[in-house]
């Protein structure tokens, strides 16, 4: 094959963007709602899973970053190259992980208390049904949609973490040291009575979760980082709908020399600097602040620990400590973030699903034109009917839901994390591979996933029996 040269490392500041849409993806679900929840109801003993559960989420990332930063093309290519039977399982895998719709519902339910409404179902039908338009009208109205979402999460998160910094005394910060290293009221690392699969849920969602860590290696690519430089960007592809496109998914080759490798290093220390900074070091500060708050104002409160209750006893305590309306607008801000959540989710996920049909249908004919803007919105359009008719099924406690898709999503990245790391050892040249000690981390990582999964289904199991 003709071979490129490796393209020279920008600087550093312009290597930042990547980082933030992922964190941003997982910031209504592990950070708003599932580690403020498990700090509501058993205290901050339990902060140091959000560590360690980001903390393994950065050295995953990293991997599939990698292959993508040598490769130039997604990370799915490549395991496809190996496991031909692994784009259906991302498309199966995606679509049940994240087709729940938990995170809306518990955006609705949030918004349906502010305006005095019991029955929340119809507004999350809504809100999914303004998804769906928002992400099918275009441009246009989605670039509006996103300047708004973005400006009021600029704006929202740090109005949260002034509250969460003004409302807690020192005795709750002291609290948080001791819980990041698991020393909490009576216990060690897990309270008594702790339910494995709230736990092992929002281990899984601190950060991302599931299937949308592997878009990474999307960003990586349509941002033009490394190899990525060369690769064609599907990004405008999925606005196309009139018209079947060749569609160029696999990447270019580089030659092995001194010069390509050196560029590769700079290249890695850069994009590990911003992830660590962006993903790591915020997405962990938030997820603490969060937490510090929902113990500061819903610890002990009744009714907490009934669904997502404990953020509406958030609001109830910040209107009376303050003023009515500050906790109003709490509740308000942790509505549009989880709703610009579940927007971002429903739109990486199509893209994640759109990918992996394509892969199977150019493996059949690389000359194959695909309208990859259609498939796009097929399974955009058939996630929100799915959550529609659960909705309508009177399946809609938000809690529930989200655990029950972050208990998948903890399986899939199971899988996901095995697949990436033998993939990398099978097609990346060694000088590009991970070191041992790395090896080692996402070994432990791997085990534990594993670990966890079993024991949360082998538990329900036990129950159902």
């Amino acid at each position: 094959m003709p071979t490129k040269k490796f393209p020279r490392p920008i600087p550093l500041k312009k290597l930042i963007g990547p980082s933030f849409i992922i964190l941003a993806l997982g910031l209504g679900s592990g950070e708003v709602i599932l580690w403020p929840y498990l700090a509501a109801n058993y205290g901050l003993g339990i902060a140091w899973g959000a560590a360690l559960g980001i903390t393994f989420q950065y050295f995953i990332n990293m991997e599939i970053e990698r292959y993508a930063l040598v490769k130039g093309e997604s990370v799915f290519v490549g395991i496809n190259k190996i496991f031909k039977w692994s784009a259906y399982w991302f498309i199966f895998s995606t679509f049940i992980g994240f087709g729940l719709p938990g995170i809306i519902a518990a955006s609705a339910k949030v918004f349906s208390y502010l305006i005095g409404i019991e029955e929340f179902k119809w507004i999350a039908i809504i809100f999914l049904l303004i998804i769906g338009v928002v992400l099918s009208a275009g441009k246009t109205v989605y670039g509006m949609m996103e300047k708004v979402t973005k400006t009021i999460i600029l704006i929202g998160v740090p109005f949260v973490f002034l509250l969460a910094i003004y409302i807690s005394a020192g005795t709750d910060w002291s609290a948080l040291m001791q819980g990041i290293v698991g020393m909490g009221d009576g216990y060690k690392f897990l309270p008594e009575g702790i339910a494995l699969a709230t736990f092992l849920a929002a281990f899984a969602y601190s950060g991302a979760g599931g299937n949308l860590n592997l878009t990474q290696s999307i960003y990586i690519k349509e941002k033009g980082y490394g190899m990525g430089k060369y690769s064609q960007k599907l990004s405008g592809l999925f606005k196309n709908l009139k018209t079947h496109q060749k569609v160029k998914l696999e990447g270019e080759e580089f030659e092995l020399n001194k010069e390509n490798c050196q560029r590769f290093k700079s290249w890695w220390y850069k994009i590990s600097v911003e992830h660590f900074v962006v993903f790591w070091f915020v997405g962990l500060l938030s997820m603490l602040l969060l937490m510090l708050l929902s113990f500061s104002t819903a610890y002990g409160v009744p009714g907490s620990s009934e669904g997502i209750n404990f953020v509406i006893n958030e609001g109830k305590i910040i209107s009376n400590t303050i003023l009515p309306i500050v906790g109003s607008l709490f509740l308000f801000v942790v509505a549009i973030m989880l709703f610009q959540t579940q927007l971002g989710v429903m739109d990486s996920t199509s893209r994640i699903m759109s990918e992996n049909l394509a892969i199977k249908q150019l493996s059949k004919n690389e000359d194959k034109k695909i309208n990859l803007s259609k498939i796009y919105y097929i399974f955009l359009w058939s996630q929100i009917l799915f959550g529609i008719i659960l909705f309508l099924l009177n399946i809609y406690e938000p809690k529930t839901l989200i655990v029950l898709g972050a208990v998948i999503n903890a399986f899939a990245m199971f899988v996901h994390v095995g697949l990436v790391n033998w993939t990398n050892y099978k097609l990346l040249k060694p000088e590009f591979r991970a070191r041992l000690l790395r090896k080692i981390i996402i070994f432990i990582i791997f085990l534990f996933l594993g670990f966890f999964s079993t024991m949360v289904l082998l538990q329900k199991i036990a129950l159902i029996n």
